[in-house]
């Protein structure tokens, strides 16, 4: 850590916490992940790395981007340098609007869901499911960047016969499949993209309850509140095609880049408001690195 001053802590978790640095050797501010290798299991070190691997073999400007990470030997901690947001998350941005009791703007939805598409479709491209994709881990920008962060449980998976069967990600944004204990796969992301846009319409998830049980009879059921009418048709309808509880009756990524009325949404950024076409038509050739792993001593990382 020699190599940066903290400026704050600006996040936490349960083995991890995040920090607003600044990087000596260029001046610069970046984020710092640090995660206590000493008090994970082995899987959780694995996901801990699964991490790097993902965010370096990622350059993408929806996918918030990596810069180095290294071993902080004092305490044996995983450090992860990535790029600072600004701007928060979506998840501040929507409890800012509902404690000031005001609605977001339908065109910064449609800014902001646009790029989490483009970023998802990156992932689901490399066989990557994100797996925890949820309003807190959508990365804004003062420049109205929106990019999806905190890949550490996302995993990589290859055709239909190596689907997912493991129970992860935040219990509002879980699709049923996941609640159920059965196989998923891309279309459950699809599912937390849906409830994060039905998030944004009403600045509350789609489904609540006082319990995990109640919680899931209303997501297994699929039912929730209509959206405000100030709101376009098309809007809704794309949410109604997202939040579908057969993961079969839901668009993918590539569909709703070609559905017309998010194709016109496309159209009106880049024609106003300074969106380039390699930023809208992802033309990024990225490859997945091959796994990290830590050396005996834990100071390197291959």
């Amino acid at each position: 850590m020699n190599g940066f001053n903290i400026i704050k802590k600006i996040g936490n978790g349960t083995f991890s916490v995040v920090y607003k640095v600044l990087r000596k050797a260029d001046n610069t501010i970046y984020a710092l992940k640090k995660v206590k290798l000493p008090k994970l299991k082995d899987k959780e070190k694995q996901s801990a790395l699964n991490e790097v691997r993902i965010l370096a073999s990622i350059s993408s400007p929806f996918i918030i981007s990596y810069k180095e990470a290294f071993i902080e030997e004092s305490d044996k901690s995983l450090c992860i340098v990535m790029e600072y947001a600004d701007d928060g998350d979506l998840y501040q941005k929507i409890t800012q609007y509902k404690k000031m009791n005001l609605s977001m703007e339908e065109s910064d939805i449609w800014r902001v869901f646009i790029q989490i598409v483009k970023g998802l479709k990156v992932l689901h491209d490399l066989k990557i499911l994100h797996r925890d994709l949820k309003s807190a881990n959508i990365l804004l920008f003062n420049d109205g960047s929106a990019k999806i962060g905190d890949c550490n449980v996302s995993k990589i998976f290859y055709g239909d016969k190596n689907l997912g069967y493991t129970q992860t990600g935040t219990p509002y944004y879980a699709s049923p499949e996941v609640w159920n204990e059965a196989p998923y796969g891309q279309k459950s992301d699809i599912w937390s993209l849906g409830i994060i846009t039905y998030e944004m319409l009403t600045l509350h998830p789609p489904f609540k309850a006082g319990t995990m049980d109640a919680l899931y009879k209303k997501i297994i059921r699929g039912q929730y509140g209509k959206i405000s009418k100030k709101y376009s048709g098309d809007i809704a309808d794309i949410v109604n095609n997202l939040i579908k509880v057969d993961p079969n009756d839901r668009l993918s990524c590539d569909e709703i880049l070609k559905n017309e009325s998010v194709m016109e949404r496309i159209d009106f950024f880049k024609d106003r408001e300074g969106f380039n076409d390699d930023d809208l038509n992802n033309k990024e050739d990225n490859i997945l690195m091959k796994s990290f792993r830590l050396t005996k001593n834990m100071r390197f990382i291959s």
